[in-house]
């Protein structure tokens, strides 16, 4: 009996999975998830995200159930674990779909040497993005650093057609290694459970991120252009967390988005201009594979010699304690009581649902660097304990581009006014109010900076590196 082994990664879904595909034509197959805290150079997972992978995984266990497929659960060092999983299988072959982040890369090449000394065939697979990043080149060969161009270049090749599922004629039916409980990895908060919120706002399954496509294609994208700003409004697609963790591939949304554009959606701009958006996270992943320490390291340099107010917190826990005026500042701003609506109000959002509206995440993160001083690595690192959808390309790059200090970044001096963008984005107050009901009442919180005096400050804290 040969007995093929996919190892799941950031790709929980059984649809359009090659990985899986191709455990299923090799042999018998069994799966496995690894939670790898251990491997040198991983980071280990925020609070929220480790809350979604465990409904996630469950999720997963179940859809491969259904294809007979058993699915084991293992922690430790990813090289190791899936080493001893396969031998103990006596697998034939392994298969994964690959990973981009440097510190994955060396855990992936890691198996692949074990693969070739011990004669089990290991392959790896194109999944999670539209295209890797080595095949997006300039014309004299480099990376891109410009967006727009970036784009233009993506978008004019072609991309696969989504897979389909495998048969259920290839689970494996023998003696299976042992297998950890999901329970057991303690991914839930318990003391305290905050995740109330969550459980309100999302389903963490496969099927859920394809009713979430298929809803938003057929109801908002026509006017995605404009009602994507509006945080009052159910404007957006909400289908990052399920691309962040692979239930809903890039190919089977760009499928979807493609259709509708032909049958649906005429006429709009719209449905180009969410295509722009995949096309944005195709962007920060090709930047994080030439730029592995994206998280930790200002993209353009001259930002390493920044006068942050308060250096220091760019190697200290996200809110701890402390006299200091900035801890108190970044603690404000962690909470959502900085006596600033709109800011206040992404806060409030994010701590209840594991969630912010990309337009505030843009505000909020303006007034973090920019009215209150703060180095972006800081709120980089709050945005990674909080968010559903934070990912190791996307989160640092989008942070690193509201700083200036990135890639196609926002230039420095663009200061969000988070007044004058609520009145622009939320003139109802629709949003705020849902989130800051004590706004307008003697319970508010008067702002913990001037926003005029802190745009100055940072107009000259610029103008000292320029």
């Amino acid at each position: 009996m040969n007995v093929s082994l996919v190892w799941f990664r950031d790709d929980l879904r059984v649809a359009d999975n090659p990985a899986l595909l191709a455990a299923a034509a090799d042999g018998d197959v069994a799966a496995l998830y690894v939670l790898d805290e251990e491997s040198a150079g991983i980071r280990p997972l925020g609070g929220a995200a480790k809350w979604w992978l465990h409904h996630a995984l469950s999720d997963l266990k179940l859809e491969l159930a259904q294809l007979g497929i058993p699915l084991l659960l293992r922690r430790g060092a990813g090289a190791d674990i899936v080493a001893d999983v396969a031998t103990e299988l006596g697998a034939g072959s392994l298969s994964w779909n690959r990973r981009y982040g440097g510190p994955e890369r060396d855990v992936d090449t890691a198996v692949k040497e074990w693969a070739g000394e011990h004669e089990v065939r290991a392959e790896s697979f194109h999944a999670s993005l539209l295209h890797e990043p080595w095949t997006v080149r300039t014309g004299a060969g480099n990376p891109y650093q410009v967006f727009t161009p970036f784009w233009r270049s993506l978008s004019e090749q072609d991309f696969r057609a989504p897979l389909g599922l495998p048969s259920a004629d290839h689970g494996f039916r023998g003696s299976l290694p042992e297998s950890e409980s999901l329970d057991a990895w303690a991914l839930l908060p318990t003391k305290p459970d905050w995740a109330g919120g969550l459980r309100e706002t999302w389903t963490a399954t496969a099927a859920a991120g394809a009713e979430a496509l298929a809803e938003f294609l057929e109801q908002r994208v026509g006017d995605y252009t404009e009602a994507r700003d509006r945080p009052d409004q159910p404007g957006t697609s909400r289908l990052s967390p399920y691309l962040r963790w692979g239930q809903l591939s890039p190919f089977q949304v760009w499928a979807a988005l493609a259709e509708r554009r032909r049958d649906g959606a005429a006429g709009s701009a719209g449905p180009a201009v969410f295509a722009s958006e995949l096309g944005w996270r195709e962007f920060c992943w090709h930047q994080l594979y030439h730029h592995p320490d994206l998280a930790t390291v200002n993209l353009r340099r001259q930002f390493d010699d920044f006068p942050w107010r308060n250096p220091e917190l760019a190697q200290t826990p996200a809110g701890a304690p402390g006299e200091d005026s900035g801890v108190e500042h970044l603690r404000a701003w962690q909470q959502g009581r900085t006596g600033i609506p709109l800011v206040d109000a992404g806060q409030r959002e994010l701590w209840h649902t594991g969630f912010m509206h990309n337009r505030v995440r843009m505000v909020a993160a303006s007034f973090l660097i920019k009215n209150l001083g703060i180095d972006w690595r800081v709120g980089e690192r709050w945005f990674w304990d909080t968010l559903v959808d934070a990912d190791a390309a996307s989160n640092p790059a989008n942070w690193q581009w509201v700083a200036g200090s990135g890639a196609d970044a926002s230039p420095f001096f663009r200061i969000f006014n988070p007044l004058t963008q609520a009145k622009k984005f939320d003139p109802a107050g629709k949003y705020v109010g849902r989130w800051v009901p004590e706004l307008l009442t003697p319970d508010y919180l008067e702002p913990v900076v001037d926003l005029a005096k802190s745009r100055l400050d940072a107009l000259e804290g610029y103008a000292s590196i320029k």
